[in-house]
């Protein structure tokens, strides 16, 4: 074995015995190779084989971090089988039932949607809050109205420049969380009755506004590692056309997908929209986990590829940085007036200060810092949930492997009925989401999403415990 194999050995071993967890940096070439008494070019060769087999990633002026691994004991689950037909949508309850079992802090969270709030600098945001409302102009009352804070509006769009792709500041609409950005998109390209295309199975939040809004939901496959299924969103979409019942908004959520965590890649996400533009269909894309990356870059949205204003991009600083102020936004394309006067018509403004607070926070710099500390936080919850589940799930289970977010999805044995879970589970204090609550026709039911965003405790232990004794009988 040479000098450089040796090395990349003795790495991959205390990669593999936890000694280097998912999301560390590991030692600089300059390090290693005083370390090691070995020359750089020998690091670098063992850095580049430990690269090749997927173990660390290299991240421009940064270094070389461990990337997060998952057992090979679980394969990954299977995409859904759908109907063609377009149907109503009833999840509404049962997604009440699972958020209000989330509210019970003696409740061990593994069905919330919502990570620790731990994990959030909500004191150094209360701080910069109180600092905010001291200097709080009378006028802002009046000037913060839709499209919301300037300055806020101005650093979002600053960050999509970052990213690779210019979004203008008049087309940015600051909501009440991304559930405002999602119901606003769809009320301002369709109405009740119309089709909406959806991912199978799609984040439950999207299909209750559906459901709320009394349009119909056509489920479209999605793949644990591809993503929706372009070719079948083609063929629904002819299909409709010719049936004179033309699709009227696609809603897909393309990075990290809730529930099951997968991205569609680039060159899939550059498609979909060239799909929907020959349609003339326009697409509210549910971008919420884009800052939650593993990985060493964030992840182009689909809105990235979009020439003809029919993407609607929607975000919320909720699941990465303040959950409690209820503060998202909408890059709404050529519907930006449509959405503004809708939003003028029900909730008229999000809240004056946490606006101010967030945009303050961003400017400072605090924004960037913390997310670094919640992605390696996130990364090493979601190794060891992902582990210890492949463990003691019983034989046949299939588990996703995401690269971002927070959220497993697990194929359970046919045998299990996720609803009767549930309802166990809930009894033992442990909440769960069953898969029927991600369907709009209650598919999924040997399906459940498991949250891994809550830091590894007795009481999530023995959570998976129980579920390893429940779904085993």
């Amino acid at each position: 074995m040479n000098l450089y194999q040796e090395l990349a050995a003795n790495l991959a071993s205390r990669i593999a015995g936890g000694v280097l967890r998912a999301g560390e940096r590991i030692p600089s070439v300059r390090k290693a190779s005083a370390q090691h008494g070995v020359s750089s070019a020998t690091v670098l060769a063992a850095y580049a084989l430990l690269e090749s087999r997927g173990l660390i990633e290299a991240r421009p002026q940064s270094g070389y971090y461990v990337r997060p691994q998952f057992g090979s004991q679980a394969a990954l689950p299977r995409a859904g089988r759908v109907t063609a037909a377009a149907g109503p949508v009833v999840v509404g309850e049962l997604a009440f039932r699972i958020l209000s079992a989330s509210r019970d802090t003696n409740t061990v969270p593994l069905g919330s949607a919502f990570p620790s709030p731990d994990l959030f600098p909500l004191q150094a945001l209360n701080r910069t809050l109180a600092a905010v409302a001291r200097k709080q102009k009378p006028w802002q009352t009046v000037t913060d109205l839709p499209p919301g804070n300037r300055e806020l509006r101005r650093l979002i769009a600053k960050r999509y420049a970052e990213q690779g792709y210019a979004v203008d500041e008049g087309e940015i609409l600051i909501t009440c969380g991304a559930m405002e950005a999602l119901n606003l998109g769809l009320q301002a390209v369709a109405r009740a009755g119309d089709i909406v295309a959806v991912e199978s199975p799609a984040f439950y939040a999207g299909l209750q506004a559906i459901e709320r809004l009394g349009m119909r939901a056509l489920e479209i496959p999605t793949d644990t590692a591809t993503g929706i299924n372009l070719d079948a969103l083609a063929r629904a979409l002819e299909r409709q056309a010719l049936r004179g019942q033309a699709v009227k908004a696609c809603l897909v959520m393309t990075t990290f997908q809730n529930p099951l965590g997968d991205t569609l890649p680039e060159e899939r996400k550059r498609a979909l929209v060239a799909l929907l533009a020959r349609h003339q269909v326009p697409l509210v894309e549910d971008d919420v986990y884009a800052e939650l990356h593993f990985g060493a870059q964030h992840l182009r949205a689909a809105k990235a590829f979009d020439t003809k204003g029919l993407v609607i991009h929607c975000g919320s600083f909720a699941k990465c940085l303040a959950p409690g102020y209820r503060v998202g936004w909408m890059a709404a394309g050529r519907f930006a007036a449509r959405a503004s006067q809708l939003k003028f018509m029900t909730t008229l403004a999000t809240a004056v200060l946490p606006q101010a607070a967030i945009a303050e926070f961003i400017k400072y710099g605090g924004y960037d810092g913390h997310l670094r500390r919640l992605r390696l936080a996130l990364a090493q919850q979601m190794q060891q949930m992902h582990a210890a589940l492949a463990q003691a799930l019983p034989e046949g289970t299939r588990l996703t492997r995401p690269l971002g977010g927070y959220m497993l999805w697990a194929e359970l044995p046919a045998r299990v009925n996720a609803l009767d879970l549930f309802e166990a589970a809930l009894a033992r204090g442990i909440s769960i989401a069953p898969g029927p609550i991600f369907s709009g026709s209650r598919r999924y039911r040997n399906f459940v999403r498991i949250n891994c965003g809550h830091p590894w405790s007795l009481a999530i232990a023995g959570a998976v415990n129980w579920l390893a004794h429940a779904t085993r009988a």
